[in-house]
């Protein structure tokens, strides 16, 4: 029998994975830790086998403590007796609450059986929804933004809970980063919003992030020489011998057919 943290995606209920979705159809009852998760697993789940769990809205660790050692009395003997799951929206391993129930189980009740089904995190769904593309031989630093604070350093990064975007904003521009944010990507729940524009989500919404890029930070990349080979005509050619050496300094960047980043 098993626990399964389960990744519901960012927020739309048809990017749940196939696996995913499997694991919340099979599981005799189905935590999730907040109202907006809850909304997507009962797309997939009759109401009647959604667990319920009382998180307190606190920043008091020693309250967050005792509040998880109870989800994890709570959701453990259902895990022992048959198969439950536990959903987070994004992925059960990044930015997630998930990690507290883990270490919690490990600590209290270290016989429970666990498996983890990722989901698509926003931390790829952002560069569909705001059109980057994040080349072989890049870059890219994870980092939080809570409460106007303006983190620099890598050329590319992507910053999650962007609480009060004019502040943000005005450190990113001063060190010298082009920004784009995006609010409620991929949600049913709520508006969605892409701009540069940091006065347009002035207002407080955890759900928030930006991805910050200094101008010169591109990689060329091979296949850029099919684009500057468009004559005239818009017929698209090979490139021509110029090609061939930005293709042997791309070599090591293109790296096969896959690159897993």
């Amino acid at each position: 029998m098993t626990l399964y943290g389960v990744g519901l995606g960012p927020g739309q209920a048809d990017l749940v994975t196939v696996r995913g979705k499997r694991a919340l159809e099979n599981a005799d009852v189905v935590y999730s830790p907040g109202r907006l998760s809850r909304t997507v697993a009962t797309k997939h789940v009759p109401e009647e086998r959604i667990g319920d769990l009382d998180f307190p809205m606190t920043r008091d660790e020693e309250k967050l403590r005792s509040a998880w050692k109870a989800a994890a009395a709570e959701i453990a003997p259902q895990a022992r007796e048959g198969d439950a799951a536990f959903v987070t929206l994004g992925d059960p391993n990044v930015y997630s609450t998930f990690g507290h129930l883990r270490r919690t189980l490990a600590a209290f009740h270290p016989n429970v059986d666990l498996e983890v089904v990722p989901g698509v995190s926003a931390v790829t769904a952002f560069a569909t929804a705001l059109g980057v593309e994040i080349t072989a031989g890049s870059s890219l630093a994870l980092r939080e933004a809570d409460g106007g604070v303006s983190p620099t350093g890598p050329d590319r990064m992507i910053l999650f809970k962007v609480t009060d975007a004019p502040a943000t904003h005005a450190g990113l521009v001063e060190a010298g980063y082009d920004v784009t944010y995006g609010r409620r990507l991929f949600m049913e729940q709520g508006e969605t919003v892409v701009t540069d524009d940091p006065t347009e989500i002035d207002e407080r919404d955890y759900y928030t992030l930006a991805y910050a890029e200094k101008p010169d930070a591109r990689v060329e990349q091979a296949t850029d020489a099919f684009l500057e080979g468009v004559d005239e005509a818009g017929v698209i050619s090979d490139g021509g011998e110029a090609s061939i050496a930005r293709q042997e300094r791309s070599e090591a960047a293109l790296g096969g057919d896959e690159v897993r980043q």
